[in-house]
């Protein structure tokens, strides 16, 4: 069990005020605090050995390229890729599929198709329709249905020898549903098809096993991981690393330049032009020893606890509707109150010190669906407590009151 007050201590934003009211933080779905350790860590390297890495001779870069390689070898030990040289670090989830996006352009031909969910965030979407527009392939989605779940069935019939990839989120940023992606990926490869899973959502409750999955690729970013923003990951498998062509060009990318002709580094140098989020990076290793410490498992177990417990509260208000039912979900709760504004709703509780989502949380397909213009959304963390959903379950219900 998680001793969650000890751990509070650990995040000291969670002491500070918002209007006057103890900030309840419930937006963790889009961002996640940071630990004392991993600010401490940032303070460290601007304080002691702020320097550019694998150019430098001199101690400071050497230091620094020594941490940051490090920081490289505890994601590698997270996710559990085979090699160090198959984790990129990038700005992010986004920056990542953007990588393999582009990447792919000239692998595909006119009439190929690829395969996207419904419950996508935009930054899943939108790079596989510039691919298409690219290319002359073809997007499909995999619907849903009203619990928010995809309708398995239909990505059967989808499949066929012209899939070349298929990519969908681990767990939907909009709704907390858990998708069944080892069934996703067990039926892509079977037809040849490509696999890109984005894991900026379950990476906070669930600890992927890149290897054991059989992914060809995987992307998260550690600002959901009590990391700081800027840094994320793309795995990608050495093989289909080594067929994607650089993504930009600069330095450290590069074996050797020429007028004539410039040959490329081998990995993962070749996807890491220009001068990188050093600090970053490293903070993004501290981040993850810090979570591990906490225990994936008891996260799990207790979000778990969260979500039932808030899912039983928020239901006793009169007219919510929580939208995303899957029995297979984490501590995500979308849901609207009547025909009030999320937007209303959201601007008032911040007054009482509430920090909920509202709107569509780049998730529009999703909104569309249910015909919403989009939802209030708490999402839970490992440090949240019963108590804070109560306080937002008080919240509601002042707001309903002002607004009906």
């Amino acid at each position: 069990m998680l001793d969650v007050q000890k751990i509070r201590e650990d995040f000291p934003i969670l002491k500070r005020e918002v209007n006057g009211k103890p900030l309840v933080y419930f937006d963790n779905a889009a961002t996640s605090q940071t630990p004392q350790v991993v600010i401490d860590a940032i303070v460290d390297y601007y304080s002691n050995y702020n320097a550019n890495i694998h150019r430098g001779v001199h101690t400071l870069s050497q230091e620094a390229t020594d941490a940051y390689e490090i920081a490289r070898k505890k994601v590698q030990c997270h996710f559990n890729s085979k090699h160090a040289h198959e984790i990129i670090l990038t700005s992010g989830t986004t920056h990542s599929i953007n990588i393999v996006a582009t990447g792919f352009t000239n692998l595909l031909t006119k009439g190929d198709e690829i395969i996207v969910s419904a419950l996508e965030h935009h930054s899943n979407i939108v790079p596989w329709q510039m691919l298409c527009e690219r290319t002359g392939a073809i997007l499909k989605v995999i619907p849903m249905n009203e619990e928010g779940e995809l309708l398995m069935d239909v990505y059967d019939q989808l499949l066929s020898d012209k899939t070349k990839l298929v990519f969908t989120n681990h767990i939907s940023n909009a709704l907390g549903t858990i998708n069944p992606i080892e069934k996703i990926i067990q039926k892509a490869h079977k037809v040849g098809a490509a696999v890109l899973i984005d894991g900026a959502q379950s990476c906070p409750h669930i600890k992927p096993d890149v290897q054991n999955l059989d992914v060809d690729f995987y992307v998260a970013s550690a600002h959901k991981l009590c990391g700081p923003t800027g840094v994320g990951l793309l795995y990608g498998k050495e093989e289909w690393l080594n067929k994607l062509p650089p993504y930009q060009g600069g330095g450290e990318m590069i074996d050797q330049v020429t007028f004539e002709k410039t040959t490329y580094a081998g990995l993962p140098h070749k996807f890491e032009a220009g001068t990188p989020n050093i600090c970053g990076g490293i903070a993004f290793g501290v981040a993850l020893d810090y979570m591990n410490s906490v225990g994936f498992d008891n996260i799990a177990e207790y979000e778990n606890e969260l979500l039932e417990y808030g899912t039983k509260k928020l239901l006793e208000i009169e007219g919510l509707r929580i939208y995303g039912t899957s029995k297979n979900k984490t501590s995500v709760i979308s849901f609207n109150i009547g025909t009030i504004h999320p937007y209303d709703i959201g601007s008032i509780v911040d007054k009482l010190g509430i920090a909920v989502r509202t709107g569509h949380h780049c998730a529009q397909p999703i909104m569309d669906f249910y015909k919403i213009p989009g939802t209030i959304r708490a999402s839970f963390s490992f440090y949240n407590t019963k108590e804070e959903i109560d306080t937002l379950v008080e919240a509601l219900k002042k707001a309903k009151m002002m607004l009906s």
